[in-house]
């Protein structure tokens, strides 16, 4: 109705969220319709599956009608414009259009039902297969738990199947079914006769190994080394014979396993063959065959048995004398660690004589050899006997200080003082003259400093005070020429350190009209290079020269700014002479004199001048 209309408008505009509401109330016409002959009201064509719904669908088809042709949905829409004709062909005809449908007919109240019984069967078939999905996961549960719930299933389905009257038509599959287990019993035979040959052949290769083991054995030079090969050797080979050995005890239960299985099968076979004789007698064949395949799996059984148990005692035997080397290698390894240890023990102990020994012969050397420059410099120094100055007395030591003590203190101020210079005054006195003429320079040099500080001041003030008038000047007529350039346009020179005139740059700041950007890097080509044309002709407006030459400057600027620069030329050209290059047509037209430079055909250059009118 309308207030729960108006309710979801004010929930959907408070949430921002899109939706369209209907309220049948306050757009539908609930007035009586009046259907003309011929039609039929299109609501008793329709219903719905939900009660809810019911007066909606009769509210939107109030005014709709069906017509079987559609000259007559034509007339009925042009007598009553309000209603909708519709035709079973998907022809619909209002007020606002006629529209031809297409050839199919469209959704029916039948194709509904179809659908509906089709869904309603889906929903069966799809409980059906629930329904068997979960009995399929219940038959594995009990298949995994337990054998005797696997043979119960299985004669629950084949009792399904015999109630069903599909006997015959079951043992035939059954056959079908044994003659293949048959094949694959055959490839299994065939299997176990691989491994078993290969059995042999490994029983043979371990026959062959065991001399070599018993050589091994006898070997005890190499014992260490031998027996740890051996017993990786024999680990490997014991690892792979449990290996077998388990592959051949899985092998013959999954034969006990299948022996069983086939016997059931076949006392199943012959219940159900029981009415039929034909059947019966062609299953006995079968039988005879599969008792004989059985008899050869119990032999085959019973030899891979005997096998299994020879290699169990092979096995055991090995792994016994595994560990009577394992034990031996242990006792030798011990043995072996220490008499290591003593050895090492030993030569630490004989290491530790031997520096002794060593450091007792370098003392002794050092004494000799102490000994004997003392005896030189007593000799050669204060020319006495070491007898004569071993009987002198000791001289007097100062309080706390012991003679070792002392000798070192007087032989290092001998080593301080040096050796004796017979020459010191004569280079006592060079030095000294050395220095007085190192101090006049040194006095020299300092003036010399002073007076330069003085002209880099003076000058530096100098170089100031130029730049500081030459940028006042530069940046006045660039602000002028920048505004000629760019009519409504500003521009202006900022120093970057403007306290140190010494070390400042010059930043260029452009702001063309209608721009607003300053950094030459945002401008287009033509407007850095008339920016740069300011700067140009700003500085020779500040220092005036007699002619400037320039180079292809105006290349990038188009026909106004080109215009305005050639307005510039003008300026200038009353005050200086201006040598061009250019490519620009206007700009030759603006010279007074062109001297163009042609290659002749014989290979040189030739210089034409040719004198013009300004303006013409």
């Amino acid at each position: 109705d309308g207030n729960a209309a108006r309710e979801a408008l004010s929930r959907l505009r408070s949430s921002d969220a899109s939706g369209a509401v209907l309220a049948l109330d306050a757009v539908l016409d609930r007035s009586a319709v009046r259907i003309p002959s011929g039609a039929q009201p299109l609501v008793g064509h329709v219903r719905s599956s939900r009660p809810d719904v019911t007066g909606l669908v009769q509210a939107l088809l109030a005014r709709a009608v069906r017509v079987d042709d559609w000259t007559a949905a034509v007339d009925v829409v042009i007598a009553d414009p309000t209603l909708v004709a519709v035709t079973t062909r998907g022809d619909r005809f209002t007020s606002m259009g006629w529209r031809i449908g297409a050839a199919s007919d469209g959704a029916t109240a039948s194709a509904l039902e179809d659908a509906l019984s089709r869904a309603e069967d889906a929903r069966s078939e799809l409980t059906r297969c629930e329904q068997v999905v979960r009995e399929a996961s219940a038959a594995q549960l009990s298949a995994r738990a337990a054998e005797l719930d696997v043979q119960k299933r299985l004669d629950a389905n084949d009792a399904a199947f015999t109630a069903a009257g599909e006997a015959l038509a079951r043992a035939q599959s059954e056959r079908r079914e044994q003659a293949s287990e048959v094949e694959g019993l055959e490839v299994t035979r065939r299997e176990l006769d691989e491994r078993l040959t290969g059995q042999r052949g490994r029983v043979a290769e371990l026959d062959r190994i065991m001399p070599s083991l018993e050589r091994e054995e006898a070997a005890e030079a190499e014992a260490a080394k031998a027996r740890g090969e051996a017993r990786a050797s024999m680990e490997a080979k014991a690892a792979l014979l449990v290996g077998r050995r388990r592959d051949l005890e899985v092998r013959s239960a999954g034969l006990l396993e299948r022996r069983q299985f086939l016997e059931e099968r076949l006392a199943d076979v012959e219940r159900r063959l029981e009415s039929d004789a034909e059947a019966r007698s062609r299953v006995a064949g079968h039988r005879e065959r599969i008792e004989r395949i059985l008899l050869a799996t119990e032999r085959l059984s019973t030899i891979v048995e005997s096998h299994r148990q020879t290699i169990e005692a092979r096995l055991a035997d090995l792994h016994e004398r595994r560990r009577r080397q394992s034990d031996e290698v242990r006792a030798l390894a011990g043995r072996l660690d220490e008499m290591r240890r003593t050895r090492s023990t030993s030569e630490r102990e004989l290491e530790e004589l031997r520096e002794v020994s060593r450091r007792n012969e370098v003392d002794e050397a050092e004494v000799k050899l102490r000994l004997e420059g003392t005896v030189e410099m007593l000799r050669r120094d204060l020319d006495v006997e070491p007898s004569v100055a071993e009987a002198a007395e000791l001289p007097e030591l100062p309080e706390g200080v012991s003679a070792p003590a002392r000798v070192r203190d007087l032989e290092r101020e001998l080593r301080l003082m040096g050796p004796i210079n017979p020459l010191a005054l004569q280079e006592f006195t060079e030095l000294q003259e050395r220095h007085t003429f190192l101090e006049a320079q040194l006095e020299d040099v300092r003036n010399t400093r002073r007076e330069l500080t003085r002209v880099i001041a003076a000058i530096d003030n100098e170089i100031q005070q130029v730049f500081a008038a030459a940028y006042a000047d530069v940046s006045t007529n660039f602000t002028q020429l920048f505004g000629l350039l760019f009519p409504g346009g500003n521009g202006r020179l900022v120093l970057t350190n403007p306290d140190d005139l010494l070390d400042t740059g010059i930043e260029v700041e452009a702001k063309p009209g209608g721009k607003n950007v300053k950094k030459l890097s945002l401008l287009s080509g033509g407007e850095r290079s008339l920016t740069a044309l300011a700067f140009l002709f700003a500085v020779f407006r500040s220092r005036p020269s007699p002619f400037y030459v320039m180079d292809e400057v105006e290349a990038a600027l188009d026909d106004v700014n080109l215009h305005r620069f050639l307005g510039l030329i003008r300026e200038f050209r009353q005050e200086a002479q201006l040598l061009i290059v250019s490519h620009q047509k206007r700009t030759m037209e603006a010279g007074d004199c062109l001297l163009g430079v042609s290659m002749q055909p014989g290979g040189s250059s030739k210089v034409v001048t040719e004198k013009t009118v300004a303006g013409s």
